[in-house]
């Protein structure tokens, strides 16, 4: 029996790699649509709708939390596979935790990210190999599941806290995310605020704890 046309948008910030996913893919995935930042990727998918997302963790702009975060509640029924090279568990869980279905590493072949984009659209959970006990150990432990002081926070805040817990500095972090250094101020200042938190020394601790670094 043959396969549905899967419809799919493409989102990763390099040239050349989106170039080859688009090439090696089997003919019954078509790419619809192409971003390369968050803020070209949630107004592009809201408006083509697809079946499945392939989408980069890092991006110029921001996270690939931050497009499943702006798009998912108007689009529940698109669905976001993570497709990166980072296998690091923050990345990992942050991604599923925000409501990816799967996430796969770019040193897959083509022929088994076809088959991970019509599994994707059926609704199944796809990892890479390895990244599957991973993912189960995570939540046998109670990392991925639902955090009510993390979830309070917005996809920018949940960036801005990822960058400063890992020691970067306000100008930094404006420069990675495309902001002014009094609007990451800003941000640091609510996330210190929703979490009862009085600098970013505990906030460090804070992130450590809930192994976001």
């Amino acid at each position: 029996m043959s396969r549905p046309l899967r419809r799919v948008v493409l989102v990763d910030d390099h040239d050349l790699f989106r170039a080859g996913v688009r090439s090696e893919l089997g003919s019954t995935v078509e790419i619809v649509g192409e971003a390369a930042s968050v803020l070209e990727a949630v107004p592009l998918i809201k408006e083509l709708d697809p079946d499945v997302v392939l989408l980069d963790v890092h991006l110029p702009d921001g996270g690939g939390q931050s497009v499943i975060m702006q798009v998912a509640p108007e689009r529940p029924g698109v669905k976001f596979l993570a497709l990166s090279v980072s296998d690091a568990a923050e990345d990992v869980i942050g991604v599923i935790r925000a409501g990816a279905r799967g996430y796969v590493t770019k040193t897959i072949s083509a022929e088994d990210l076809t088959e991970a984009v019509h599994r994707t659209a059926d609704g199944d959970a796809v990892f890479s190999p390895r990244l599957a006990g991973f993912v189960l150990d995570a939540f046998r432990s109670g990392e991925a599941t639902a955090d009510p002081e993390l979830d309070q926070l917005t996809a920018r805040e949940r960036e801005v806290l990822h960058l400063i817990a890992r020691g970067y500095r306000y100008k930094e972090i404006a420069a990675r995310l495309h902001l002014s250094s009094r609007t990451v101020e800003s941000h640091v200042s609510a996330v210190l605020r929703k979490l009862q938190l009085s600098n970013r020394n505990e906030l460090t601790r804070w992130a450590a704890l809930r192994r976001l670094i």
